[in-house]
């Protein structure tokens, strides 16, 4: 029986155990030109002794950013600025995979340079607001992506994980959930469109099969993971026919033999075994605890063949060094994930505030 403190070899890739970061929004590139900083650096370091780290979203083209001072993967100053990081990790031993985030609707015009807008698979206003550089502001209408734009934007997925491997990442996550851009294509409500990239299921799960597909081609499948939220609604999302919908995404992701499946659980337990059966590779699982922080009665879900990685976002924030503690069984700091997330101040008491 494998237990969280296994060794696990992810497709060629080492992994000291089997309990991962998951990727979390920080909004702290204070670098030049929203690339990370040496904070960033020691704040992942401090980490590496998860099996494998997850970043915060990353955007792959300009165009892909949603909130303020989030990093991106698409200049030559990003690059060298996350060789700092990812140096950092593999001098602790650890393993960090970049998380590909294109935010889609989600953003707004005060966000971006210029005069880019943000865009979506149709031209859906989402409910909410977000934060601005002059504060909260409604969401926009999107701008609706034509054909040639949807393949440069799938091009610019692959062009970030190329970036990502010469910026030092052991390998790339594709962010297919929580409402952001290749959550939006299949999305009934966020996606209207009639053509090849809508309607119908099979026209749903499109984008997200060739946005794995173009960074499988683009740096090899066995450094290529894609994140999941089945019927999460999170950034105003409504998905019709979740099981049939995520069935024909995981039957359009599997022959491309990517490294894993990361599935944000957010609906019942069955649909996610159902889809663990369905997976060819390693499947990752961040469990559904709301509204604790995954705690370390998740880690029976290895012992029971329900996952084989299990991410661990809030309770990572607060107890950097969450690996040992898990196997001492404690302490464990408790997040203040107000602090965490609406601030520069993390949610620990006893390590530096980054």
């Amino acid at each position: 029986m494998a237990t969280a403190f296994d060794g696990y070899d992810l497709g060629g890739t080492k992994l000291a155990n089997r309990i991962a970061m998951a990727p979390m929004t920080r909004s702290r590139a204070y670098g030049p030109g929203l690339s990370p900083t040496s904070l960033m650096a020691t704040y992942y370091a401090q980490r590496a002794g998860a099996g494998l780290i997850i970043t915060e979203g990353v955007q792959p083209s300009v165009a892909g950013q949603g909130y303020t001072d989030t990093p991106g993967l698409h200049s030559d100053e990003q690059i060298a600025a996350w060789r700092e990081v990812t140096d950092a990790v593999h001098a602790e031993g650890g393993v960090i995979f970049a998380q590909l985030m294109h935010a889609g609707r989600i953003g707004h015009p005060d966000t971006l340079p210029g005069d880019l807008v943000p865009v979506g698979p149709s031209a859906v206003r989402p409910a909410g607001q977000i934060f601005t550089p002059d504060g909260l502001r409604d969401f926009e209408t999107p701008k609706e992506l034509t054909e040639d734009e949807i393949a440069a934007t799938i091009a610019d997925f692959a062009t970030a994980a190329r970036n990502a491997i010469s910026a030092g990442f052991d390998g790339v996550e594709i962010h297919g959930a929580n409402g952001y851009l290749v959550q939006q294509f299949l999305s009934a409500n966020a996606n209207r469109r009639t053509d090849g990239w809508g309607g119908s299921i099979e026209g749903r799960v499109r984008f997200g099969v060739q946005v794995a597909t173009a960074v499988a081609d683009a740096i090899g499948a066995d450094r290529v993971g894609f994140r999941i939220s089945p019927a999460n609604t999170y950034n105003d999302i409504a998905e019709e026919d979740v099981e049939e919908l995520y069935t024909a995404l995981v039957a359009g992701l599997a022959p491309l033999n990517l490294v894993y499946l990361h599935l944000m659980e957010t609906s019942d337990r069955e649909l996610t075994r159902r889809l663990r059966d369905r997976w060819p590779t390693a499947f990752l699982l961040n469990p559904l605890t709301h509204p604790e922080p995954t705690g370390p009665e998740s880690l029976a879900l290895i012992e029971d063949g329900t996952a084989d990685v299990i991410t661990f976002g809030a309770l990572f924030l607060a107890n950097p060094d969450l690996p040992a503690r898990l196997a001492a069984g404690g302490p464990f700091n408790t997040p203040d994930l107000a602090k965490a997330f609406g601030g520069d101040h993390q949610g620990y008491t006893d390590y530096p505030t980054l």
